[in-house]
């Protein structure tokens, strides 16, 4: 066990579940995570690994047939996965987004309906918010819900689904003018539905087709898709929570948890890195000696522990705010904007460490060198993290007259 990242506290479920998970990660995970990512395959096999281990049903209430964990855990089993592989946080983590909403947004027929399937694994979820033409403007959404009797009918193309071909659930956010005037605040106008599909490529419904994989620098074997929506009839019962205008809430809701799960994707990347760096600083010579011997590699492995544990530290403080039920944007989002620069600078420092041998496939520092970019822009780009927190300050700290 590491010495590094530790979270005190824990419970002696919550450490049972991690030490699980880390041995399924040694051992399952870590010896073939390269050569998959190398053929961009999806690791049906390490997939089956979690859903045996009900990892899908975590954070799912035990009425449901989940196991009724925090986010905290959640938050580090995913530092343990990513560490292992990044992308199969991913295949759980929008999963895990999509039964959080359900489970605090949805009508009681729709938990009934979905979150026992969801925590056994046999409806994987994934959810879309952005579109070709739009990033971090949500507001933008052109994306549209027409009512049509007793159903909706959804137009409109999506972007950047993880999950999106192997998915059997995905949680759309659309523009629904029903019921809001024109004029009415953008973010007052957009619904969540719950759209049902076939996993894999092509028409998974009428009306609803995913063309294909995105190829991407990194983050592969998790597949990431369109989605364009031509005509799809969807029920009006599978509105997430029944009203239309609550979508925006709903998805920052989410959002929100998965901030932190990004957050702790950085602290476990960051901590392999960290593994990797210090294992070769100590196995390759130069000079006489190995290079850990070097002042200068050690003022490196020095700065890249230092950030490792701090990371990690506010990952845990956010993970534990949302826990306690209290609003936990601004730790959320100081938590996913300094694991994920942090993230990238450990990354580039184990990377100069390994020398000419980082740029070699057959060395694992040049799969995270490729991985570490993603984490700088999912769930908000470090902009968008710094205007949240920017926002939230002056609230705290607003002058008084």
């Amino acid at each position: 066990m590491s010495r590094l990242a530790e979270t005190h506290g824990l419970t002696d479920v919550q450490q049972e579940i991690l030490s699980t998970v880390r041995d399924f990660v040694d051992k399952e995970i870590i010896p073939v995570a390269t050569e998959l990512e190398h053929r961009d395959e999806y690791p049906q096999a390490i997939v089956d690994g979690l859903k045996d281990l009900g990892l899908f049903g975590l954070m799912i209430p035990e009425e449901y047939g989940g196991l009724g964990e925090s986010l905290l855990t959640y938050a580090l089993c995913v530092e343990e996965i990513s560490r292992g592989w990044m992308s199969v946080s991913g295949i759980i983590n929008t999963h895990f987004i999509v039964a959080y909403m359900i489970k605090q947004h949805g009508t009681q027929e729709q938990k009934d309906h979905f979150l026992p399937r969801m925590a056994l694994g046999e409806i994987r979820g994934a959810f879309s918010m952005s579109e070709p033409g739009l990033g971090s403007d949500v507001s933008a959404i052109t994306s549209k819900a027409v009512k049509d009797g007793d159903a909706y009918v959804l137009d409109g193309q999506k972007m950047w689904l993880t999950n999106g071909g192997t998915s059997s659930l995905v949680a759309v956010l659309v523009r629904s003018d029903e019921g809001h005037p024109e004029g009415t605040a953008p973010h007052k106008s957009m619904t969540t539905f719950l759209v049902e599909k076939e996993p894999g490529f092509g028409e998974v419904r009428p009306g609803l087709t995913v063309p294909g994989k995105i190829d991407k620098m990194g983050y592969k074997g998790v597949d990431t898709t369109e989605l364009i929506m031509d005509g799809l009839r969807v029920p009006a019962d599978r509105v997430l929570g029944g009203v239309t205008g609550r979508g925006f809430y709903q998805m920052m809701d989410g959002v929100e948890v998965g901030r932190v799960n990004v957050a702790a994707r950085g602290c476990g990347v960051a901590r392999r890195a960290f593994e990797l760096g210090v294992a070769y600083a100590q196995q390759r010579h130069a000079f006489g000696k190995p290079i850990a011997q070097h002042q200068a590699i050690q003022f490196k492995l020095a700065e890249m522990a230092t950030k490792v544990e701090a990371a990690h530290a506010m990952m845990v403080n956010a993970a534990r705010k949302k826990d306690s039920g209290e609003r936990n944007d601004l730790e959320a989002g100081m938590a996913k904007y300094l694991a994920s620069e942090y993230c990238k600078e450990v990354v580039e420092d184990s990377f100069r460490i390994h020398g000419g041998y980082g740029f070699s496939k057959e060395y694992e520092i040049e799969r995270l060198y490729r991985e570490a970019p993603m984490l700088l822009i999912g769930e908000g780009t470090a902009e968008i993290q710094k205007m949240i927190i920017g926002r939230r300050l002056l609230e705290e700290y607003r002058l008084q007259n």
